[in-house]
């Protein structure tokens, strides 16, 4: 099986990236909305983003509009949202689906890695984050009520 640097995602621009380009780096990877109760934690997202960037940490926003159609706008709306409300600073790239028929192939690596308890593992909701290491590995997955600030020590410890 492909390990999660052989995938490649679209930018907010619709641009292809490798995940490669993140290799060697801790990376936090988020489906996430603006309009959903949990949008807030971009607050939190950002301090811990702004807290570790420097160590070698990543924050990858993938906003999704599955759940509630909580992320309605198009990806440039969205970043101004998440820019403008939230002063975020980490990558953004283009809307995906987490779930289902045309799910992006790097969920679908995720889920496989981190099965999300009761249901299997499909995504429940917005703002579920996966924990990777430097290697690669996905060593943790995060419900959408685990905000930043719980999840920040098991970050540090991977660092």
């Amino acid at each position: 099986m492909a390990g999660i640097y052989d995938y490649t995602v679209k930018d907010r621009k619709g641009n292809p990236v490798s995940m490669s380009e993140y290799a060697g780096k801790t990376l936090l990877i988020v489906n996430t909305a603006t309009g959903c109760g949990f949008t807030p934690q971009y607050e939190g997202l950002e301090a811990l983003y702004e807290k570790y960037k420097d160590q070698g940490f990543e924050i990858l926003d993938f906003p999704c509009n599955q759940f509630g159609r909580q992320a309605p706008g198009s990806n440039d709306e969205i970043h101004e949202f998440c820019t403008l409300r939230y002063n975020t600073t980490f990558p953004r790239f283009a809307k995906i689906d987490v779930n289902g028929a045309n799910e992006d192939p790097l969920y679908t690596y995720l889920k496989s890695r981190q099965k999300g308890g009761l249901l299997g593992s499909k995504i429940k909701w917005n703002f579920t984050k996966f924990l990777v290491d430097k290697e690669g590995n996905v060593i943790g997955r995060f419900a959408p009520t685990d905000t930043p600030e719980k999840i920040d020590a098991k970050v540090a410890a991977i660092l």
